[in-house]
């Protein structure tokens, strides 16, 4: 679909269909205003037959308003002026596109973009509205033979800005929404392929094709041969039991100098999860083909840098593997070798996620990162402390942990801090190794930070848990493109300050 923005009058607009808001109790929004003016009084008329109240998700469609040069006018409730929320915002902008999809509608000018959301902008309003609109169309039926084709979608929406001195910052959210929107895409489509389709191989397959269609991306990957002869034992093992071997894929976007260190995103890549020996319950295991989230939010955030050609250098690792019980998975009891040196005495086979981004998190050391953020659906703890909304973000890092909470304000890809204070470090205590590889049931998903911690020594590092927030269950299954908004976000802000300092 096609996305504009402009500055203009209501009622000079000739459009197929013009959206404007409508206020409780019954209150024009100034567009609509505006179109009443011109219109007679016909639309505050209907408002005070009670055709619509203003409610949020109420919706009124008219054709052949008087006077207005458009041919369709739809009225959309806002709520209560002054307390219309950002999570308001995006319903509204999904319900009109769920409508002018319904209706037939081919191209439409939104007066939505206009509205008042406190301690946000145009920039925030046009940039949101985009991303929810192309979440709201998203659609994974690759594998349905009667796909549900809408008679006439809608093929151009154009946002409207109060002033055309406020178009520069609009059209500046415009191109990181189509992007970010083109990376949450490919995060989900990812995440949402069967696991007998999205393999190891199948993800580096997708970063060969990422170099493929970029040419500031390089992409290299390491097979199961190379992380042997690397000592990568503790990741090898997790994927011993299955029939389809690790691959580790190493996307490098070059879009900085050569000299300027790079921003470093470790993805884990499980193409499905069965717990291995440490058996997960059979209800709801289909939905393990998502422990690869991590990694499709990579490959997501790459997408959109390259799209938006950032002057800074990012690496993305692809640590994908598969945990599988068989005769050769490895076992609880075992001791592993990791490629730091450290041993790690396994004490639940359903702890694998940990113990590949371990081995990860080591080999990126040779690239002498800037920072390096892991992303992991990796603990059902993170789940019991934040819910389904929140990511859990933890470091030791003062610095990263502000950087990355600002990305997730701006964005509203929500994410909260959690403790990992030394006394949690205790619980991965071991009488036969230096290290086990969980801390029991307390604090699961700190401990699982703590672990990771141990073997990022050597550079800047946070770890963002997302095992709430990468997929929903239930009759709305499917991933959910985050945390890519943050991830980009991140790297947009970081790039802006490098544009800055080569400025000063």
């Amino acid at each position: 679909m096609e996305f504009l923005v402009k500055s203009g009058s209501p009622e000079k607009q000739r459009s197929a269909c013009i959206v404007v808001g409508v206020f409780e109790p019954r209150r024009l929004s100034h567009a609509a205003e505006v179109l009443d003016e011109i219109s007679e009084g016909y639309l505050s008329s209907l408002l005070r037959r009670g055709d619509i109240e203003g409610k949020v998700g109420q919706v009124l469609f008219l054709h052949h308003v008087p006077n207005v040069l458009s041919e369709r006018v739809l009225l959309v409730g806002c709520g209560k002026e002054r307390e219309l929320t950002e999570t308001q915002y995006k319903q509204i902008i999904e319900k009109t596109i769920s409508t002018l999809n319904d209706t037939g509608a081919l191209e439409a000018i939104c007066f939505l973009s206009e509205l008042h959301i406190k301690g946000r902008d145009s920039y925030w309003a046009v940039r949101q509205a985009i991303e929810a609109t192309q979440d709201s169309l998203y659609n994974f039926d690759q594998f349905k033979t009667n796909k549900d084709n809408t008679r006439r979608p809608l093929r151009k929406l154009t946002f409207n800005v109060p002033s055309r001195k406020e178009l520069t910052r609009a059209e500046l959210a415009l191109q990181h929404g189509l992007a970010i929107s083109a990376g949450m895409k490919l995060c989900k489509d990812l995440a949402n392929m069967p696991p007998n389709i999205c393999t190891p191989l199948y993800l580096s397959q997708q970063a060969q094709e990422l170099d493929q269609r970029f040419d500031k991306i390089t992409t290299e990957v390491v097979d199961t041969e190379q992380m042997k002869a690397l000592g990568m034992n503790s990741y090898l093992a997790v994927a011993q039991g299955s029939a389809n071997p690790a691959y580790m894929s190493i996307i490098n976007y070059q879009g900085g100098p050569t000299d300027q260190k790079p921003i470093v995103l470790v993805g884990k890549g499980l193409t499905f999860d069965s717990g291995g020996i440490s058996l997960k319950p059979g209800a709801g295991m289909d939905e393990m083909k998502y422990d690869m989230g991590g990694a499709a939010s990579v490959f997501g955030a790459l997408e959109a840098i390259a799209q938006l050609d950032l002057g800074i250098n990012v690496i993305g690792v692809i640590a994908g593997a598969e945990n599988m019980p068989s005769s050769k998975a490895y076992r609880p009891g075992d001791i592993l070798t990791t490629m730091a040196g450290l041993t790690v005495e396994v004490l639940n086979t359903d702890a694998e996620g940990r113990l590949v981004l371990c081995d990860a998190l080591t080999y990126v050391e040779r690239f002498d990162p800037e920072c390096v953020i892991d992303v992991a659906t990796l603990t059902g703890a993170c789940i019991m402390a934040l819910g389904h909304n929140i990511s859990a973000l933890m470091s030791p890092h003062k610095g990263m942990v502000h950087e990355i909470l600002g990305a997730s304000n701006q964005t509203g890809d929500k994410a909260w801090q959690l403790p990992m204070d030394d006394d949690f470090q205790k619980q991965l205590d071991s009488p036969f190794a230096d290290m086990a590889n969980i801390g029991g049931r307390p604090a699961g998903s700190i401990t699982a930070a703590c672990f990771l911690s141990r073997f990022t020594k050597a550079y800047n590092w946070a770890h963002l848990d997302i095992a709430g927030t990468a997929w929903r269950s239930g009759a709305n299954k499917g991933a959910t493109g985050r945390p890519v908004p943050l991830l980009t976000q991140f790297v947009i802000n970081r790039s802006e300050q490098e544009i800055a300092e080569l400025d000063a």
